[in-house]
């Protein structure tokens, strides 16, 4: 029997948490923990907030909840979510008198409770002194007021310096503090609700929560309890699971919908198919949605309901106050009408003081029972109201400026918005705003000149090349933009071209364009000028780049601007050491230690990491390592997120060649994640991935990634990522024992090197493609490229590459059969790589020399056999391992796999994870037993005991994260 519900009132949600016990369940064990994080993922309306409400229900012992919450508009207001959590700690610090003299540095951010904290510090002066004071101001409060449970939601919408603070809390957290954190992933910038991968320290427990829509049963279930019925139909649930996909606020407001509808009646809940079907299709979501919110509004006061109108319009949760200001509702009425849109369930208290809606539908719900007159009334009331608050939230008054149609306004304050989040490294804000503005068609023609140039500044510091890209191109034939600022404009529309896959003949094209139109900026000419000095971008030859360093030079010697001499000089020595220019290192004294102002920082920290990718690439690692951890402090610092994306992909390569290998490939996996959209990066990190995957013995994987590196495509690549990417997928075939397929990529590699000129780049290719011909019986060709080889790097400092020329030679001699002559090559070559240090490389020249070893000292050759054999284990480099095993059982010298025999019992043996590893990438027996040199029988038995152990019924049902 269907029971009319008691209450008149529609319920707004369940009266029980439905489909998320076992979420609530971890979510209460970890929070009763110290320290521990906490991440709730999931999409919009999917119930993370109800999560939070359930916990915060709970009896949480001596915990001290403090809740913040991130603004959904776009406002560079850094740390606010937390400083609004931490207001709640009032009442506890009252009873805390002796707290640490650095607590101080919070009380100027929230003077609500600056009572009870120390005197403000005296002022550093310096920005980020300052700003790491604060956050130990922040973690010393938490710590003081402790235990505590810090709860910030929306996370998806926290300004950079909100991510930056709760990065510092939980990667170091006071021992008593638990941070739960919810977001959206699908509207996280970057992917990363950090703002960087974030991997919990030791003795902090770290659980990620996803938050999913529900299923059938639960959708079921969710709908019983909110229609208050005994039972639901299973054909009723199914439809309304499909028509709502399963997210709980659509179900609710679905479900309410319906039930207004239905004029109070019972809802046929036990309807059959087909008429489960007809109930809910006669009404569309976004309908009820809306329905729904004009019903509750239809039920409040004429105050309370101007109120909700303003908060609406307003956008963001805002004090009653606020909200009275811009809805006209005078101070006496203004209580009752607040609590009048709560008890109606159409605003809510957000934390401390403030309202605003459930969700953002239902805030759009209201916006649209606006009609335009009142819609531009509120605006304007918003700006009003808004331009009176210090500082003025300048990102919110654009907004309302856009929509009441105060063009003016709107320019004034979006430019503002942009300039102060440019100012605070939100780059992405910045370039935002700027876009709206330039799009909009009544923009006067004055402004548009400016604005672009803007753009293509702010773009350029920040990650997003795409939508900026496309704009400045329709700029460069919109009749507004005058002809003096098109040289600039298309300047920038290069460099950001740059960045893109397939951009980068076009991008050159553009930039020698825009020097060409700059002949009364020099200053910017001189910018185009050094990017196409740039040796490794596309197939220009040296030859060709001369002409354009030298005038690059000329710039720079004559320049007296702080920040071009350093943007130049940054691409001027970069440049040059990927050269191999033997007076590059000598000359970075030119490098100031300390500058001034951001832009100059900006320019330093690019200078730094561009010497870093340079001594990379010609085999300076620890220096390049030195640089980076500089490099990539300032950039971080002063919010030049463009090149900390690339000197992130520089530490990938770094670690590669060095031999940090432990956890690389899921590092370099979340990097490729959030920089996919930047070539030059991406294609850095997928060479790396290559290069990991060949020493697993993982070929179509290996494959696959080096076929991103531009090696099929040098023009429009970076030469030489596209160089190692063709020695890789060279390296690749070799390691199959097809020369010929190998040479075909050896001989791709080599042109693009010679078409270049750049002969410090062949240190990845020379000694692959060597071997290649060698096995191939093209040894002319071979003893020809070394000869090249040789001549090119006289007088050049290129560690890596002097390393593979002493190994190539080595591969020659050992061919001719002048043991004697390759021995002293291979040690030649062993030592410079040891020096520089490249263990892989060095362990695989080892490998040469012992078997160069075995005829006249096979003693020797074992002991240096069985060397590499931990080298390559310890790597985590199974092919080389496997393959030196199999040098060692040939001569009767046979090696235990890693940690000796033992019995592993359940456990996997470590040749029993080779195997699982590779059957987990779908290998085949076969395919299995030619990259660990056993035989088919062999890896039969073994991929039988992985299954066992397992516990998995066949190898389809065996995944790569059962491994870990």
């Amino acid at each position: 029997m269907i029971r009319r519900a008691a209450d008149p009132r529609i319920r707004t949600s369940s009266p029980v948490l439905v489909g998320r016990d076992e979420q609530f369940a971890s979510l209460r064990a970890v929070t009763a923990l110290h320290p521990a994080v906490v991440l709730i993922e999931g999409e919009a309306g999917v119930g993370k907030s109800r999560l939070i409400a359930e916990l915060l229900a709970c009896d949480l012992g001596p915990a001290l909840p403090l809740v913040g919450t991130c603004a959904q508009v776009g406002e560079p207001f850094p740390y606010g979510a937390v400083l609004e959590a931490l207001r709640g700690a009032r009442t506890r610090l009252a009873a805390r008198p002796a707290l640490s003299p650095v607590t101080g540095a919070v009380a100027p951010l929230l003077p609500e409770i600056g009572e009870h904290l120390p005197p403000p510090p005296v002022p550093i002066g310096d920005p980020r002194a300052e700003r790491h004071r604060l956050f130990r101001a922040v973690r010393e409060l938490l710590g003081a007021v402790g235990p505590v449970l810090l709860v910030v939601e929306d996370l998806q919408w926290a300004d950079d310096g909100t991510r930056q603070l709760l990065r510092f809390l939980m990667s170091d957290p006071p021992s008593s503090l638990t941070t739960v954190v919810t977001y959206r992933r699908e509207d996280v910038p970057g992917g990363l609700p950090l703002g960087t991968a974030y991997r919990p320290p030791t003795g902090v427990v770290s659980v990620l929560l996803e938050v999913m829509p529900l299923k059938v049963e639960d959708v079921r279930g969710l709908a019983e309890a909110i229609l208050d019925e005994e039972s639901v139909s299973a054909e009723f649930a199914a439809r309304l699971h499909d028509r709502t996909a399963g997210i709980p606020f659509v179900i609710e407001e679905t479900l309410r919908a319906l039930r207004v509808s239905a004029g109070g009646s019972p809802i046929t809940a036990h309807a059959d198919g087909a008429s489960a079907r007809r109930l809910l299709d006669s009404v569309e979501v976004p309908v009820l949605l809306r329905d729904a919110m004009a019903e509750r509004l239809g039920a409040l006061p004429t105050a309370a309901t101007r109120l909700v109108q303003a908060a609406a319009v307003l956008g963001s949760p805002a004090p009653a106050e606020l909200l009275g200001e811009v809805s006209g509702v005078p101070e006496p009425r203004l209580r009752a009408a607040l609590t009048h849109a709560l008890a109606g369930h159409v605003l809510y208290e957000v934390d401390g003081g403030r309202y605003g809606f459930r969700h953002a539908l239902a805030r759009q719900a209201v916006y649209d029972t606006l009609g335009g007159p009142d819609r531009i009334h509120l605006h304007n009331r918003a700006i009003d109201a808004l331009d009176q608050v210090d500082p003025r939230p300048l990102v919110q008054l654009a907004e309302h400026s856009e929509r009441a149609g105060r063009v003016a306004a709107w320019l004034h304050y979006g430019e503002a918005a942009a300039d102060r989040a440019s100012e605070v490294g939100d780059a992405a804000t910045a370039t935002s705003m700027l876009q709206r503005l330039l799009r909009e068609p009544s923009l006067p023609a004055e402004h548009v000149d400016r604005l672009a140039i803007k753009l293509g500044q702010v773009a350029h510091t920040g990650l997003d090349q795409r939508d900026p890209v496309e704009l400045l191109e329709r700029l460069l034939s919109d009749h507004r933009l005058s002809t003096s600022a098109r040289g600039e404009v298309r300047l920038y529309r290069g460099l950001l071209l740059l960045r893109g896959a397939g951009g980068i003949v076009e991008a050159r094209s553009e930039v020698e364009r825009a020097i060409a139109d700059l002949g009364e900026r020099p200053d910017l000419a001189a910018k185009g000028t050094s990017v196409m000095a740039m040796p490794y971008v596309g197939m220009s030859t040296l030859a060709e780049l001369e002409p354009w360093l030298a005038r690059a030079e000329e710039y720079r010697a004559s320049c007296a601007d702080g920040e071009l001499r350093l943007s130049l000089l940054a691409n001027e020595l970069g440049s040059k050491l990927l050269l191999g220019d033997p007076h590059v290192l000598s000359r970075m004294s030119e490098l100031p230690e300390y500058v001034e102002t951001v832009g100059e920082q900006r320019q330093l920290a690019r200078s730094w990491c561009n010497l870093s990718d340079g001594a990379t690439v010609v085999g300076h690692l620890r220096l390049a390592n030195e640089l980076l951890r500089s490099g990539l402090r300032l950039a971080a610092d002063c919010g030049a997120t463009f090149v900390v994306s690339t000197a992130r992909a520089t530490q990938a390569r770094v670690d590669w060649f060095t031999g940090q290998w432990t956890g690389l490939a899921e590092r370099t996996s979340r990097l490729l994640d959030e920089y996919r959209d930047l070539f030059p990066v991406a294609s850095e990190l997928a060479l790396v991935l290559g290069s990991l995957a060949v020493a697993r013995g993982e070929w179509a994987e290996a494959t696959s990634w080096f076929t991103e590196t531009g090696a099929f495509a040098p023009e429009e690549a970076i030469s030489q990522i596209a160089i190692a990417g063709c020695a890789g997928l060279a390296w690749s075939q070799l390691s199959q024992e097809d020369p010929e397929r190998a040479c075909a990529d050896a001989d791709r590699g080599v042109e693009i090197l010679r078409a270049k000129g750049v002969w410090a780049w062949s240190g990845e290719i020379a000694g692959i493609a060597v071997a290649a011909y060698l096995a191939a019986g093209r040894a002319d060709d071979a003893r020809k490229l070394v000869a090249d080889m040789a001549d090119g790097l006289a007088g050049r400092d290129a560690p890596l590459a002097h390393a593979a020329l002493a190994l190539a030679l080595g591969r020659i001699a050992e061919h001719d059969g002048e043991l004697d002559v390759a021995l002293r090559h291979y040690r030649d070559a062993g030592a410079r790589y040891r020096s520089m240090p490249a263990p892989y490389a060095a362990a695989n020249v080892a490998e040469r020399e012992a078997l160069c070893l075995l005829p006249d000292d096979p003693e020797g050759a074992t002991a240096l056999l069985s060397e590499q054999v931990d080298t390559f284990d310890r790597l985590g480099a199974t092919r080389d391992a496997a393959r030196c095993r199999h040098h060692l059982r040939g001569v009767g010298g046979a090696k235990p796999s890693r940690r000796g025999r033992r019995g592993y019992g359940n456990e996997l043996s470590p040749r029993e994870l080779e195997v699982a590893r590779l059957l987990a990438g779908g290998h085949t027996n076969r395919e299995i037993a030619e990259v660990l040199f056993l035989s088919p029988r062999t890896v039969e038995q073994h991929a039988a005991r992985v299954l066992r152990k397992l516990g998995v019924g066949s190898r389809t049902q065996l995944h790569a994260e059962d491994l870990v």
